[in-house]
């Protein structure tokens, strides 16, 4: 198998050449002679021909509905895509992310989660830029990182570009199997300053939660209260760069896996942050791992610009301390507006 090109985030991407499907446009048959006697169709079929319909098959509605053409063009599009895989005719950029793989794979996974389990709403998608570096900041829960991919998915299937979101994540994930050339593969890098100021130069989309796994493994009883943000590096990336943050805030992953109880000993020995015991994990084995069927919200905060400052403005402790805690107080009071409005955890 051949290998991926790899595209630096300086160069200019070249277009990659759309494969063409020729439509093949029906001609009708000649009318018969007056004479001449009507065909007759054999038995089981329309009289309009095999295909049910004039006999024309580009168009035609096929035994489910579905038109032909449109049916031709998800396999050619499907063959295509997997001719690419094979010979390695696809990009990749610098941190190892596919876009055609995410578009055509990762988010037609990820998207049934979406749409039918969690049925998330989402609100203030204007507020993200249609061009350019933008930092998103929000809250993490849920005991699995499951609302990180959904707020990905909420930025590119609702933001009227189709944007993509580059998740900042934990070491722990890139030190994971499988999960690790996902992850890559989907645009997202580590947790690290350097990393997420080249990506808002670039123009890019980065998300980042903050709270990390003290926001992720914290106790059902502490939900929806926002851990601490750290020492506002976030901040100082977005300073650096000069791009925007989003505040973000996202109702309804607290209660997929209630975390009643942590085995401190247990995680200590698998070499992880926490080992939640939730009310059906780990008593029903595999099965308690299926997330309960919550009805999420996220809502995308009005944008607090960052251009405006000095370059020396990152050497400025008392501004960092200060818009570090207007992003957190805006994240927190929506959550709290947004809880007041929910009617239930599951519709």
């Amino acid at each position: 198998m051949a290998d991926a090109k790899v595209i630096p985030f300086d160069e200019d991407r070249p277009r990659r050449r759309a494969i063409g499907i020729r439509r093949v446009r029906a001609v009708p048959a000649p009318a018969p002679a007056p004479e001449a006697e009507a065909p007759v169709a054999p038995a089981g079929e329309p009289a309009g021909g095999a295909d049910g319909g004039s006999g024309a098959s580009g168009g035609q509605a096929g035994p489910g509905g579905a038109r032909r053409p449109d049916w031709d063009r998800r396999v050619a599009g499907g063959l295509a895509f997997l001719r690419r895989r094979i010979t390695g005719e696809y990009e990749v950029d610098e941190f190892g992310y596919d876009r055609e793989l995410t578009d055509q794979v990762l988010m037609s996974l990820l998207r049934p989660l979406f749409d039918k389990y969690f049925r998330v709403e989402v609100r203030g998608i204007e507020n993200i830029p249609a061009e350019g570096g933008a930092l998103i900041v929000a809250n993490h829960s849920g005991t699995l990182p499951l609302d990180g991919l959904m707020m990905q998915v909420a930025v590119h299937d609702h933001h009227p570009a189709q944007r993509h979101l580059r998740l900042l994540a934990a070491d722990l994930v890139f030190m994971l199997p499988v999960v690790n050339e996902l992850a890559r593969k989907a645009g997202h890098t580590l947790a690290c300053s350097e990393d997420a100021q080249r990506l808002l130069e670039a123009g890019e989309l980065v998300g980042v939660m903050p709270e990390g796994f003290k926001g992720i493994g914290k106790p059902f009883g502490d939900r929806y209260r926002l851990q601490r943000f750290g020492r506002g590096g976030f901040v100082s990336t977005a300073l650096r760069a000069g791009t925007p943050i989003v505040p973000c805030s996202i109702v309804g992953a607290e209660e997929i896996y209630p975390m009643v109880g942590n085995a401190k000993t247990l995680a200590r020995l698998l070499g992880v942050p926490y080992f939640p015991i939730t009310p059906t994990f780990p008593w029903l084995g595999p099965l308690g791992a299926v997330p309960l069927p919550t009805k999420w919200t996220i809502q995308f905060g009005e944008p607090i610009p960052t251009d405006g400052y000095p370059p020396e403005a990152v050497e400025d402790p008392m501004l960092m301390f200060n818009l570090t805690d207007e992003v957190r107080e805006q994240i927190q009071h929506t959550l709290y507006k947004l809880l007041v409005q929910r009617r239930s955890v599951f519709f």
